[in-house]
C-alpha cells in the first residue's frame, strides 16, 4: 500500500451504478412489445391549452436541456480537468429563494420566475449539515466535511472527531487530508478566494489543522498550545508548502497559487509601524510574536505578488502572474453593498473569481479553486436580509463568471452552502410583492395586518438582535452591533423596510442571529455533476470532487 493511501486511511468509494439489463442486452430489464403501453388518445387539440402554455413550454425546454447536458456529462464522467467549489456561507434554501426574487425584481421582473445563475444547473440535491456533535452546525465542521470526506465536531478545522476542541495535544494523529492538498500533490494549481478573513473557518478548512477555529493568529491561542508546538492558522497558510511536504515524505509541491480575501491583522505584528495605508485600527496587526507573515511569504515566493488594494489587483497580469497573496482588508472584506466606501478599494467576488481562474488555468494539468461568499453569513447574523441577499446575488454573479471563464466539458462547478440560518419567507404576499417589503395579500393594495393590528414583513428571523431602522445610507450590516437588541413586534407602518439599513424583526432576543439545522441545496454542472442528486451527507461532496478529478490516484502516483 502506498504512502498516501496509508495516511488518508480512506478510499474514495463512489462508483457509477449501471448494468447491462438497463438496455435489455441480457433480457433482465427488456420490455416486450406486448408490454408496451398503448399510445395516448389525446389529440393535439385537446392538449392545446397545455402544450401551448408558456409555462409548459419553458419547463419542457428545461428538461430537454438537462437531458442533453446529462448525456454530454456522462461521456466525460471522471475526466474533469478543473473543479471549482463555491460555498455560500449561510446560504440556506430560503436565502436562495429570496435572493432570486430580489435579483429578478431589480431587473424589472416580478421576481419569482427569475433564476440565479446556478438555479439553471442540470443537477441538484440536498445536503445534511449536522456536525458529529451538533444538530445545528458551524462552518468549521461543515467545510471540513466537504473538503475531506469526513464529518467532524463543531469548531475544529481539518481534523476528525477524535479531537478535543481547544486541546493542542489531540491534533497529532487526527489530521485529515483535504481536496486542496490532494490537488497540490497531484500537480494541479490551487486557489482560495473569500470575502471573509482568509483565516476564517471556511477558507481555513482547506489548508489548516487546528483544535480551534478561533486560533487565527498566535494572539488567539492559549500559552499551552503555543508551547506545545501548535501553529496558528495564519502561520499554517504561509508555511503550507513545507508543512504539506513534511506530512508526505518525498512530496514536491509548489504551494497555493492564489489566495485572496481579508484578514491582514492576523499576518502582521502588533506594531503601528507595520500598519498599512488601509488600516482602520490604531494598531492593525494582532500578532504578539513580532513576525510579519506577509514579509515571510514574499521571502518564500520572491516572484509572487503581495497586494492589499484595488490598484494592486488591477495591475495583476493574469497571464504572467505566477502566484498572488491578496489581503484586501484588516478584517473581513466589505459587504458588496458597502464596497465603494473602502478607502483603498476592494475587488468584488466576481472580479476575484475571474482573476483567480485566469491565473490558475495557466497550468495545463488543471486546478482546484474554492470560492466563499463569507458575508452572506455575516449579514444574517446581523439580522440584515438586505446585506445577506445582496451578497447572495453577488455569489450568483461570480458563478456566472466561472461559467464564462471555463469549459463545461472539463470543469466541474459545485455550488452549495455550509449551513443555513433561521431566516423565513412568511405570510401570503401577492406575486411580485417587493421581497424586502411588507406583506400585501393577493387582490389588496395595503399592507396586511397581523392579529396585533400591525403590518409585517415577508422576511424575518426567528432570533437575533431584532428591528433596526438605520436608514437608506447605511450599507454596513454590522452597524447593527452598535445598537441595542430590540427583539419583538414593532409598528412598521411608516418604516421603509426596503432600505439598506433596515434590519428585520426577530422573535427571540440574542446578541447575534443563529445558524439553522435544516438541509441546504447543492447544485452542479460539468464532469461528475450527475453524482449530485438526492439527499446527501455533507462529506459526500468530497467524493464527488475526487471522482471528477481522480485526485487520490493522481496524488498517489506523484509520491515515491
Amino acid at each position: 500500500m502506498k504512502t498516501l493511501t496509508k495516511m488518508l486511511a480512506m478510499t474514495s468509494v463512489l462508483a457509477l451504478v449501471g448494468c447491462e439489463g438497463e438496455d435489455g442486452k441480457d433480457g433482465t430489464n427488456a420490455v416486450s412489445s406486448s408490454q408496451t403501453p398503448a399510445a395516448t388518445s389525446l389529440t393535439s387539440t385537446q392538449l392545446a391549452n397545455t402544450v401551448n402554455n408558456p409555462w409548459y413550454i419553458a419547463s419542457a425546454q428545461r428538461v430537454e436541456d438537462a437531458k442533453a447536458q446529462a448525456a454530454a456529462i456522462a461521456k466525460s464522467a471522471g475526466q474533469a480537468k478543473n473543479v471549482i467549489l463555491f460555498v455560500g456561507d449561510g446560504m440556506g434554501v430560503s436565502t436562495v429563494t429570496a435572493a432570486r426574487i430580489l435579483q429578478g425584481q431589480s431587473l424589472g421582473l416580478n421576481g419569482e420566475e427569475h433564476n440565479l445563475s446556478f438555479d439553471k444547473f442540470p443537477f441538484a440535491g440536498l445536503v445534511k449539515t449536522y456536525n458529529v456533535d451538533a444538530q445545528t452546525p458551524d462552518s468549521a465542521g461543515t467545510m471540513t466535511a466537504m473538503v475531506t470526506g469526513v464529518k467532524t465536531d463543531v469548531g475544529v478545522i481539518g481534523v476528525d472527531e477524535d479531537i478535543v476542541r481547544g486541546d493542542c495535544s489531540t491534533v497529532s494523529g487526527n489530521e485529515l487530508t483535504t481536496t486542496l492538498e490532494l490537488a497540490e500533490l497531484a500537480g494541479l494549481s490551487t486557489g482560495i478566494v473569500s470575502t471573509a478573513r482568509i483565516t476564517h473557518a471556511t477558507p481555513a478548512a482547506t489548508y489548516a489543522k487546528s483544535a480551534d477555529r478561533n486560533w487565527e493568529d498566535i494572539s488567539d491561542m492559549p500559552g499551552a498550545a503555543v508551547s506545545s508546538g501548535c501553529l496558528d492558522i495564519a502561520d499554517q497558510l504561509v508555511k503550507f508548502e513545507s508543512l504539506l511536504e513534511g506530512r508526505y515524505p518525498g512530496a514536491d509541491v509548489d504551494g497555493i497559487e492564489v489566495v485572496m480575501g481579508g484578514g491582514r491583522r492576523h499576518f502582521l505584528p502588533n506594531d503601528p509601524a507595520k500598519n498599512t495605508s488601509d488600516a482602520v485600527s490604531a494598531v492593525e496587526g494582532d500578532r504578539t510574536d513580532g513576525r510579519d507573515l506577509t514579509a515571510e511569504w514574499q521571502a518564500t515566493y520572491p516572484t509572487g505578488n503581495y497586494i492589499i488594494d484595488q490598484s494592486g489587483f488591477n495591475a495583476l497580469n493574469s497571464e504572467a502572474t505566477e502566484r498572488v497573496f491578496a489581503l484586501f482588508n484588516e478584517s473581513h472584506m466589505r459587504y458588496e453593498a458597502d464596497r465603494n466606501k473602502d478607502l483603498a478599494g476592494e475587488p468584488s467576488l466576481s472580479d476575484m473569481t475571474r482573476k483567480a481562474i485566469r491565473i490558475l488555468d495557466n497550468n495545463d494539468k488543471g486546478f482546484f479553486l474554492t470560492v466563499e461568499s463569507g458575508r452572506i453569513d455575516h449579514g444574517h447574523h446581523a439580522g440584515s436580509a438586505y446585506g445577506a441577499l445582496t451578497e447572495t446575488v453577488e455569489l450568483a454573479n461570480a458563478v456566472k463568471v466561472a461559467l464564462e471563464e471555463t469549459d463545461p466539458e472539463n470543469t466541474l462547478i459545485i455550488v452549495t452552502a455550509d449551513h443555513s440560518h433561521v431566516f423565513t419567507i412568511a405570510g401570503y404576499p401577492k406575486r411580485g410583492n417587493p421581497i424586502l417589503g411588507k406583506v400585501v395579500a393577493v387582490g389588496e393594495t395595503e399592507a396586511t395586518k397581523a392579529a396585533d393590528g400591525l403590518p409585517y414583513t415577508t422576511l424575518g428571523y426567528t432570533n437575533g438582535r431584532g428591528y433596526m431602522n438605520l436608514g437608506d445610507s447605511e450599507t454596513d450590516a454590522d452597524a447593527a452591533y452598535s445598537n441595542p437588541i430590540d427583539a419583538g413586534r414593532k409598528d412598521l407602518s411608516l418604516v421603509n423596510t426596503e432600505s439598506s439599513g433596515f434590519h428585520q424583526e426577530a422573535l427571540v432576543p440574542l446578541s447575534s442571529e443563529t445558524h439553522a439545522g435544516e438541509d441546504v441545496g447543492v447544485y452542479a454542472i460539468g464532469p461528475g455533476a450527475h453524482l449530485v442528486s438526492g439527499t446527501n451527507e455533507q462529506n459526500t461532496l468530497f467524493h464527488v470532487m475526487d471522482y471528477a478529478l481522480n485526485l487520490i490516484s493522481k496524488a498517489e502516483k506523484s509520491l515515491p
